[in-house]
């Protein structure tokens, strides 16, 4: 029986911040996969708490990948529009970032997955900042992930319907009243099950 091996990359949203590890999107997702009867390992994570996208570059060179994967998930770029940089510098690290993936992944294509930014705007602890302005840059830089995953021929996953749940539902909001709550990551996860099952048939 295959044993099947995936790799989780990115920042908070990852990592799944302010719940615990097992909740996170990347775990839930494996579990799923695994109450489907697919062999899945535990998912590799290279994901921080507030890393950009250079940061993730730097710090996927100071890990030891295995030599292939069988899926990727990259959710990326929170950080950069946060931090207020350009989105031509994001664009030109994630087409490298996604080359890398492809290479990881043997090639395969569909098995990489570029999830989109959540727009934190409508959150508790945007309340004090520019919301639109907010909004708009993020739809900036998820026009720029989807243009590249039309490019690459890579999977883009737009999880705005999922995440614009919290906007009315508190519980779908974690504890610190930025990052998504368990509930939330479990829908998340589910989206991602659904397309990842179809490269496995």
């Amino acid at each position: 029986m295959h044993l099947y091996s995936y790799l989780a990359l990115g920042d908070s949203y990852t990592i799944g911040e302010s719940v615990p590890l097992q909740k996170s999107f990347p775990y839930q997702l494996v579990q799923k996969l695994r109450d489907k009867e697919y062999n899945f390992q535990a998912p590799e994570i290279i994901a921080r708490t507030g890393w950009t996208i250079e940061e993730l570059e730097e710090g996927m060179k100071n890990y030891r990948l295995l030599p292939r994967y069988d899926f990727v998930t990259l959710l990326i770029g929170v950080n950069n529009q946060y931090q207020g940089q350009e989105v031509i510098q994001y664009k030109e690290v994630l087409e490298e970032l996604l080359k890398k993936c492809i290479e990881v992944v043997n090639g395969k294509k569909d098995h990489v997955l570029l999830l989109s930014i959540p727009d934190y705007s409508f959150t508790p602890y945007a309340a004090q900042l520019d919301t639109e302005k907010i909004t708009r840059e993020i739809e900036v830089f998820n026009s720029v992930g989807r243009a590249l995953s039309i490019q690459y021929k890579i999977q883009h996953v737009d999880i705005s319907e999922e995440w614009n749940l919290a906007r009315n539902n508190p519980e779908f909001i974690a504890a610190d009243g930025l990052h998504p709550s368990e509930k939330l990551y479990q829908k998340w996860s589910k989206k991602l099950v659904e397309l990842i099952t179809t490269q496995l048939k």
